[in-house]
């Protein structure tokens, strides 16, 4: 059996291009409680717990689904009816922390700032100075909207000063941006497996304080996303409570496999490095303006502002590069027309050149002679 290594590069946020090998792990059918399966479940979670230096103090809770679905779950599970949340806001997942707080009926309020702008920790301090009521603070470490980079060290030590709890949701940053329970006191951190260790959908996690996790029996608005209660069962069964993602779960674990063996956080995250390097240099040289500075941009997704040239028709370009073979995301910005390229999954070098090559000949054809944003002729 062959497999088709035709497929397009994702320059995506994720889901995004995955090795040979992780697809590869998908070609066996597995038994739920089957003993190779069941150690094979064991070691992702305890894999994971030792990405984030947790294994003393925490635990890790998988769930079926999206990273928005471990998400919910975990605010669901964590934050009781009478607790209030204080959120940070700037970009699409903050906002949609407070639209899960809609539908669970849980108190909270809001820190907003610009989507190019980081929530600074003195505002955090004045949040929580000025609300002894406030119980969690939520925060999106890389916020994908944009691509920028949130201070969560700075946040963490503010919010363990008050002695109140934080939710990090770091979906687009675990296991590329270094993030220590030893060094940054969080009580949880949602992630899945399709974004930096590069495994496939299907799959999220939370990596919770065990201390805090035990109090939290009762506090979930639904079965199948109470973490409490998935967590009591595979500690007692070692098993799911209902059908894992057997074939996500084999694949995950041989992404994390190959994360390992690749440096683990350093190494990820010096490849993402050298990845929004070429993009971003060669971008540049092409004109192409990107929404942020250098000091508050993440290595995971760029945000480049749109052409300003009346030839530019972004669908088009889209078309054209996917035509190519490099698949990038629209954008999602409220303060700028733009577009985002990520700079995760199994890229590296000779993929990112090789977009830009495409990008290049594409705005060529399209008679752009400039990225930049400013109207050009």
């Amino acid at each position: 059996m062959t497999l088709d290594t035709q497929d397009p590069w994702l320059l995506t946020p994720g889901p995004l291009t995955t090795t040979i090998e992780t697809k590869q792990a998908m070609l066996h059918d597995w038994g739920s409680r089957d003993a190779t399966f069941i150690e094979t479940n064991q070691r992702v979670r305890d894999r994971l717990l030792a990405i984030a230096e947790a294994e003393d103090s925490h635990v890790c809770v998988p769930l079926q689904g999206s990273g928005t679905f471990a998400v919910e779950a975990a605010i669901a599970t964590l934050i009781p009816g009478d607790g209030k949340a204080l959120v940070l806001i700037n970009g699409a997942y903050g906002t949609r922390m407070t639209k899960i707080l809609d539908y669970l009926g849980r108190s909270y309020v809001t820190l907003e700032t610009p989507e190019d702008v980081p929530p600074a920790a003195t505002d955090v301090d004045d949040c929580l100075s000025s609300d002894e009521s406030i119980t969690h603070v939520l925060v999106v470490h890389c916020e994908t909207t944009s691509g920028i980079l949130n201070p969560i060290e700075e946040i963490a030590g503010v919010v363990a000063s008050h002695e109140r709890s934080l939710i990090i949701d770091a979906m687009s940053a675990f296991g590329a941006i270094p993030l220590s329970a030893k060094a940054v006191p969080f009580d949880a951190v949602m992630a899945s497996s399709n974004k930096c260790l590069e495994g496939v959908p299907g799959m999220g996690f939370a990596i919770i304080r065990k201390s805090v996790l035990e109090a939290c029996q009762g506090n979930a608005h639904s079965l199948s996303l109470d973490l409490y209660d998935q967590w009591v069962s595979m500690e007692k069964t070692k098993q799911w409570r209902f059908t894992p993602p057997t074939h996500v779960i084999v694949a995950f674990d041989k992404a994390i496999e190959q994360f390992e063996a690749a440096g683990g956080v350093d190494g990820r995250n010096a490849r993402y490095r050298n990845n929004a390097r070429i993009l971003i240099e060669g971008m540049r040289g092409m004109g192409f303006e990107t929404l942020l500075s250098d000091n508050l941009q993440a290595p995971i997704i760029i945000t480049f502002k749109m052409p300003g040239h009346p030839s530019f028709d972004f669908q088009g370009f889209y078309d054209a590069l996917k035509d190519k073979g490099y698949v990038i995301y629209p954008g999602k910005l409220t303060v700028a027309p733009s577009f985002r390229i990520g700079c995760i999954g199994a890229l590296g070098e000779d993929e990112m050149n090789g977009a830009l090559r495409a990008v290049k000949e594409t705005i060529e054809t399209m008679g752009v002679p400039s990225g930049s944003p400013a109207e050009n002729s």
